[in-house]
């Protein structure tokens, strides 16, 4: 159970996913999340209780602009989310990011499904099939562009470009999945590329196109 296995890695001393603490009340059953920047303040943060108040948290970034992917590195701050148990703790976490816990355990048990760049490209349909001819040297800079902490994402790329074709070396590629800030944390997986990288590679081959058109 998934639930289960939350709070047992919570017991072992795991305390942070994202942008997000997790607090453990000494009760031994409940627990609280707040942004990772709150932590030092907790008293003057305004109290939710239950998952669902986190929806609309994650929703919209302090300057108010929607965050189309969760794993985006703006989540507001100044709140405090009360949950009674772990039930309540693995439905808020998937509304903060959604899927995370399980694809951290399964990735953890060595049963994730991974989809590469190039079958997910090649799954689209309608305005979106140009991505599909982006060139894999085309890919491997838009991974650059788009994806990673220089591109306010949070999320651990486990994908390749294609079977036989990982990642290049490069701050993207190299990282973990998680904030640094000394605390054990689960890391954000990235299983296969979201539906904004698509966005932007159907844009990228397209210029790709009209360079060589030209």
């Amino acid at each position: 159970m998934i639930a289960q296995r939350l709070a047992q890695a919570i017991a072992a001393g795991i305390r942070q996913i994202g942008q997000i603490s997790i607090l453990p009340d000494a009760s031994g059953s409940g627990y609280s999340l707040c942004h990772i920047e709150d932590l030092d303040h907790l008293d003057t943060l305004t109290v939710h209780h239950g998952p669902d108040p986190a929806r609309e948290i994650s929703t919209w970034a302090e300057d108010g602009h929607y965050r189309f992917t969760k794993g985006e590195l703006s989540l507001r701050r100044g709140w405090l989310l009360k949950l009674a148990d772990a039930a309540e703790l693995r439905a808020a976490l998937d509304l903060f990011y959604p899927a995370s816990v399980g694809l951290w355990l399964a990735h953890e048990d060595g049963r994730i499904d991974v989809q590469t760049l190039r079958d997910k490209l090649n799954r689209q349909t309608g305005m979106y099939r140009f991505a599909r001819n982006l060139s894999n040297e085309g890919a491997q800079r838009l991974v650059r562009e788009v994806c990673g902490p220089g591109n306010c994402c949070v999320k651990k790329i486990l994908w390749d470009i294609q079977e036989g074709v990982p990642l290049e070396p490069s701050e993207t590629s190299r990282w973990p999945g998680y904030l640094d800030t000394g605390t054990p944390a689960i890391p954000l997986y990235c299983r296969e590329a979201c539906n904004h990288f698509v966005a932007e590679a159907r844009k990228a081959s397209k210029a790709e196109f009209e360079a060589r058109s030209s």
